[in-house]
Formats: C-alpha cells, structure tokens, sequence
C-alpha cells in the first residue's frame, strides 16, 4: 500500500512538473476533471461549488482505501481536500505473472524485460528483488542499466529508493505505441 502511495505522489508531482494543473487532474480519477482552471468533482448526491482563496489551496491524498470512488473535503473552514485511489490499486492483489512480452525479452533480456514490465508502479530494489526472486544486487544491476538507456527513473523518498518507468519505457513495454 505504502509503495502506490508513494509511486502516487511521485507521478502526480511529475504531472504537474510537466504539464501543470491540466496533466495533473488529466487521468486523476474518471468523477475528477479539470478545465477553464476549474477542477469538477462529480458525486451522486451532492453538489457545491468552492473556491479555493486566500492561499489554502487543495490537498490530494491518494489511499487504497476508496477505490473505486473518490471523497471531497470543501467545508469551511476545513481544508479542501481530494481523496482518491492510486493508480495501479487493483496491483495489491495480482499474482505475479511473467508480463514482458517476448520481443522485448529478445531485446532486452528476460530479467531487464521483466524488471521493466513490473514498474508500472514504482517500486524498490527490495520489492522488486522479492518480487522477481532475483537477487538484490543482480536487481540493482540491471536497474542501473534501464535508468542509463533511459528506460527507468529513480526518485529517493526518506531512505528507500523507488524506481519507475519513464515515457520511453512505457512505448517500447507497449511495443512502440505512444504511451
């Protein structure tokens, strides 16, 4: 759970990063939209409009503990606030599969392939290397390697390094098509 957080909040601050406020509401959840500087929240039964002066901004907390809805906060004087599922929530209860496809396998070699197959989310040396049954340092070995071809980013939170496909990775995992 911690890891999708995480890799959550890492990708979000890239969106933003990237593309602002639109990349990052882009894909945040389907009830969530973004445009004309405006962020629509779509519930059931409810429905208000708030905005957000004097500074305080809005805080996006992502939790595996609402999938499929997300849950809004914009009662005064509360903080508005967003909570909704990370992406890759429905991963917590996968079983591990062999998910590199075999041209990519044939490039790339089996381990490289799968490594990069499995950072869909990001993910840890330790986790990776317990999720694999490869080595630590064999992991580490060829996450070096995907990171200086470009294929794989790493991000330090606290004292765990977490590691996450880039763009590139994302077309040549899905065989060239644009990610």
């Amino acid at each position: 759970m911690r890891r999708l957080v995480e890799g959550e909040i890492l990708y979000r601050a890239r969106s933003i990063a990237h593309g602002g406020a639109a990349e990052l509401f882009a894909e945040l959840h389907p009830q969530v939209s973004w445009s004309d500087d405006t962020l629509r929240v779509r519930h059931r039964c409810y429905e208000a409009t708030r905005t957000l002066d004097g500074g305080r901004g809005l805080v996006l907390v992502p939790t595996v503990f609402v999938w499929p809805g997300v849950f809004s906060q914009s009662t005064p004087p509360r903080q508005p606030g967003l909570v909704y599922p990370p992406r890759g929530v429905a991963t917590l209860w996968e079983r591990p599969r062999d998910r590199a496809p075999d041209a990519l396998a044939a490039l790339l070699g089996r381990s490289r392939a799968g490594l990069l197959a499995e950072l869909d989310a990001p993910a840890s040396t330790t986790e990776l290397a317990a999720r694999t049954g490869m080595p630590a340092p064999t992991v580490s070995h060829h996450l070096t390697t995907l990171r200086a071809a470009g294929l794989a980013v790493s991000h330090r939170t606290g004292r765990t390094v977490l590691y996450l496909r880039t763009p590139l990775g994302e077309a040549l995992l899905a065989g060239g098509a644009t990610p």
